[in-house]
């Protein structure tokens, strides 16, 4: 059985107070074998967005978004530089 490619997907993700102190991250690593990169993030303790490029194949990721909307999460696709705005 062929190997899928790994692809990168850059999502915005809006976290909502009850999530803002969760260790999803980490989830989307350990639980779905997805690699993240933060590229910019702004978290206080009522509301919170991060701008998140994760990297795995197409069916991992489609599994860790589907998790993180589970949760109440907001995912946005991101296009363009994620690193200059």
């Amino acid at each position: 059985m062929a190997t899928m490619a790994a692809v990168h997907r850059p999502v915005r993700l809006t976290f909502p107070q009850t999530q803002v102190r969760e260790p999803v991250v980490y989830h989307l690593g350990v639980d779905y074998g997805v690699v993240t990169s933060i590229r910019r993030a702004s978290i206080e303790d009522h509301f919170g967005w991060m701008v998140l490029e994760m990297t795995g194949e197409p069916g991992q990721l489609d599994a860790a978004e589907a998790y993180l909307t589970s949760l109440g999460i907001e995912v946005d696709p991101v296009i363009g530089d994620i690193v200059e705005g």
